[in-house]
């Protein structure tokens, strides 16, 4: 039997949604609201064919991605002003509070985990309406 001061491990699998900031809708996964993380979120994304995030950035904490399958693009820097494609295998860093727009220009669905070092996944997120119209 385990103690009320023994920290629990959580299993969970990926179902209910939400909406982010960002634009995008995320799997429910590992944050402080799911698991009582302290310092880690991970979760599910899917972006859709032709599906654009808007432009923002994370507030001091680091973001890691893979992607799972698809191709997509991301834009980055203070003025948006260089880009990376992506695509199924691609491990990507993202420092914190750099600016960036990820776009799905193909006909696939993209599917990536995104893990941060925010435990509330949504709290550190700055929108950056000012850049979404630098990227057509």
């Amino acid at each position: 039997m385990l103690s009320s001061n023994t920290p629990h491990c959580v299993r969970l699998r990926p179902g209910k949604s939400y909406d982010g900031k960002q634009g995008f809708s995320y799997f429910e996964g590992v944050a402080r609201e799911t698991t009582g993380s302290q310092a880690i979120c991970m979760h599910l994304l899917t972006i859709p064919p032709g599906g654009r995030a808007k432009a923002h950035k994370h507030d001091s904490h680091e973001t890691a991605i893979y992607v799972l399958s698809g191709r997509a693009i991301m834009y980055w820097g203070e003025r948006l002003e260089h880009c990376m494609e992506t695509a199924a295998g691609d491990m990507i860093y993202i420092p914190a509070n750099v600016p960036h727009l990820p776009i799905n220009n193909s006909d696939d669905v993209v599917t990536a985990v995104i893990a941060r070092t925010d435990p509330r996944e949504q709290e550190s997120v700055t929108l950056l309406p000012e850049l979404d119209t630098l990227i057509d």
